[in-house]
């Protein structure tokens, strides 16, 4: 395998010694996983706005969040709808709220009420009801395409064979606009591992994009955590969801 540019090796340490310390201030990871983002996307020839960074705040309390909000960042997703309510009492308006977790059809009616991006939609059933109820509550909300890159059992997701005909009726639906395609990727050794499988959802999603009935319109890909996001940038992503990186290692 080619060895890592000097840059991107620092890039990493200096987040893995982040990741063992718990006295480094969530203000600090922040910056240097900012850093790393315009990195990977001098590499890439992308403009760091291309990218947007959630905090992907799971278990995390909210005086954790409350640390982000006041260094910056807008964006958190949470893997529950119960936690992410209990938590966005806690903190200011104006934060952009995203579920990275699956949906259960009985927790539509909150989650419509709180979210603006779906990360998760693994089946079109849940796609039609998050529609529909969008559209009772008059709300705008967008949607991304879970796709099992992998193939893996224990995951969610539309498998990549047949996903353009399971997946062409949710290119009506208007509440909940499918907005591109997300990934969790196999685990894998190194970060390097991960690439072929954010590239081949950014190849799924132009494939899609080809077709009438998407026409373009899947612009979004959501993929790269915190041991792999460089990689997931270098190779298109436009959302990382960021956990232990940015907030330490979570609470026990």
């Amino acid at each position: 395998m080619q060895a890592l540019p000097a840059a991107r090796r620092a890039g990493l340490n200096r987040l893995a010694g982040a990741f063992r310390s718990r006295a480094v201030s969530v203000a600090h990871r922040i910056a240097g996983i900012e850093e790393s983002l315009a990195a990977a996307c001098r590499r890439a020839g992308r403009e760091p706005s291309s990218v947007r960074l959630i905090g992907a705040s799971k278990m995390q309390p909210p005086a954790s969040l409350q640390e982000a909000y006041d260094a910056g960042l807008r964006r958190f997703g949470e893997n529950r709808v119960q936690e992410g309510v209990a938590k966005a009492s806690a903190l200011p308006p104006g934060v952009e709220w995203h579920l990275l977790g699956p949906l259960q059809s009985n927790k539509v009616r909150p989650a419509v009420r709180l979210f603006d991006l779906f990360h998760a939609i693994d089946r079109p059933a849940i796609a039609v009801e998050l529609d529909r109820e969008a559209t009772l509550q008059g709300r705008r909300i967008g949607g991304l395409i879970e796709v099992n890159v992998g193939g893996e059992p224990s995951k969610h997701g539309f498998a990549p064979q047949g996903i353009a005909e399971a997946v062409a009726p949710l290119a009506t639906l208007e509440r909940c606009a499918i907005r591109g395609l997300m990934a969790i990727p196999p685990p894998a050794a190194t970060a390097e591992g991960a690439r072929p499988w954010f590239r081949s959802l950014r190849e799924l999603a132009r494939e899609l994009n080809a077709r009438l009935e998407w026409g373009g319109r899947l612009v979004e890909l959501s993929m790269g955590m915190s041991d792999d996001f460089e990689v997931a940038i270098e190779e298109g992503a436009t959302y990382i969801r960021v956990g232990s990186a940015l907030f330490g290692p979570r609470p026990t």
